[in-house]
């Protein structure tokens, strides 16, 4: 099996040291468009080759889209196209994008359709580029497939099984639905770290040694905000709806919170952090 990875940031990287490593590839093939992570990757020897873009669709059996989704969107469309030139039926392409309803959009009409497999492996740091990437990141993680009835039985028992080489658990869901989901348990996370760190950050003008009272409650919450602009910008705006709803919801619980300080309510708060509480019985 030859796996070629466009994108060999934290998520390709990783997926590269993994799948050659554990012998579901017998060759990986990498693209790299940043000349400073090109380099890296090489040095660090995430793949076996660095090769174009066009080479690597037409050597590899597998084309794993591994770069922001903005990028993909546009990608995906033009690499089933040259599937389809070249009478490439038994290639595979996935995507591991964090929004999908619409990149599965962008391609539902596609006559190659069948050999393009949605998905979105939920794992990952916050820090990016080839650098980040590490072997077993994706160890007992959730996999998502969105639309999986749109991919060819083949494509789709191909793809499973490269998961399940991760170590991966599988489940399967409407992209629309999956993108509601994680607007809720990922994409809000993102928004409210970039928020705080924002916060403590004009805070930071004025008093100069807050970082140094920062503690590890402070860190964990504002870890997020480390975050890449390249791969959050278009996923905030491609979910833009969902993630509305849900800062909206965010915003009124915040208010509920300011209210029951500001009127030095203590058994209102007591109530409220209970009511929080109750995800220990989800996250344990």
């Amino acid at each position: 099996m030859i796996v070629g990875i466009i994108g060999l940031g934290l998520i390709g990287g990783s997926m590269a040291i993994d799948l050659k490593r554990r012998g579901f590839a017998t060759t990986v093939l990498g693209v790299e468009a940043d000349p400073v992570h090109a380099a890296a990757a090489e040095k660090m020897g995430l793949a076996d080759e660095l090769v174009s873009y066009e080479d690597c669709i037409g050597r590899s059996d597998i084309v794993v889209i591994a770069v922001p989704v903005g990028t993909a969107v546009k990608m995906l469309p033009d690499i089933l196209d040259r599937f389809q030139a070249a009478g490439a039926r038994d290639k595979i392409v996935i995507d591991t994008c964090s929004t999908k309803s619409r990149i599965v959009r962008s391609v539902h009409y596609h006559p190659s359709r069948g050999q393009y497999v949605a998905t979105h492996p939920m794992a990952g740091t916050e820090y990016s580029g080839p650098w980040a990437a590490m072997p077993n990141l994706f160890d007992g993680r959730a996999c998502i497939f969105a639309n999986a009835e749109e991919s060819s039985d083949k494509a789709l028992r191909t793809v499973e099984r490269l998961y399940d080489v991760l170590n991966m658990r599988l489940t399967y869901m409407n992209a629309d639905n999956h993108d509601v989901h994680t607007a809720y348990v990922s994409h809000i996370s993102h928004v409210t770290s970039f928020a705080l760190a924002l916060t403590v950050l004009d805070k930071e003008r004025d008093e100069k040694h807050i970082f140094d009272l920062a503690s590890g409650g402070f860190s964990s919450t504002v870890r997020l905000a480390k975050s890449n602009a390249e791969m959050w910008v278009p996923i905030l705006t491609q979910n833009r709806d969902n993630i509305l709803q849900v800062m909206d919801t965010y915003i009124e619980k915040m208010k509920d919170f300011r209210e029951a300080i500001a009127e030095g309510d203590q058994d209102r708060i007591e109530s409220l952090i209970h009511e929080a509480n109750r995800i220990k019985k989800i996250l344990r």
